[in-house]
């Protein structure tokens, strides 16, 4: 028995050095451009059995915009940032630069007061093995960058710090084929045109 779950990065919903963390923004007008036209590369993931989101807004409008009507999952949220929920990294990084570089290189740490890298990975993990695997079945699921590089890390076993070595771009995919505990990085060509 296995399954198929393929994971969209929502689109952007902030220009990239504007970004905050836990940043819960909607999807901007180049978001929404940036939908349009990826959506007929998109669109046919839609066709998955079970069909999920992270809670966010641009997650959301990002599923909505392709046709998925997606079930918003909790366990798919963002990391939780703590007191440096809704400030940039370098703003952060002006206040409490031994804090920065502490979460940074030490998975465990969480000197924001929320989730430390590795139970964010953990947690991202739980729900992925939690999927019902029917064999041969699909999901995808919309869910912010971070969470499809938590994901990613925790698919394939490797160490937590790989997390910060994983570039995911809004609207990029990747599929994980497999069942809990036992997954597989699935790389597919791109869909020949006539």
């Amino acid at each position: 028995m296995h399954v198929r779950v393929s994971l969209v990065a929502a689109a952007r919903g902030t220009p990239l050095l504007a970004e905050r963390f836990d940043d819960d923004r909607p999807l901007d007008g180049a978001g929404w451009r940036a939908v349009e036209s990826a959506a007929r590369g998109l669109v046919p993931l839609g066709a998955a059995e079970l069909r999920y989101c992270s809670p966010t807004p641009r997650s959301r409008a990002t599923g909505e915009a392709l046709g998925y009507a997606p079930l918003a999952q909790p366990a798919l949220r963002d990391c939780d940032m703590g007191r440096w929920r809704g400030l940039t990294l370098g703003e952060v990084t002006a206040r409490e630069p031994g804090a920065v570089d502490l979460w940074l290189t030490d998975p465990l740490a969480a000197p924001h007061g929320g989730e430390s890298l590795l139970a964010f990975i953990s947690r991202i993990g739980g729900w992925l093995d939690t999927r019902p695997a029917d064999d041969g079945g699909a999901i995808v699921a919309v869910a912010e960058p971070a969470v499809v590089r938590a994901a990613l890390v925790y698919a394939l076993k490797a160490p937590p710090l790989t997390y910060w070595n994983v570039d995911v771009r809004p609207l990029s995919t990747v599929t994980l084929t497999g069942w809990s505990g036992r997954w597989h990085l699935s790389l597919q060509a791109p869909a020949q045109t006539a």
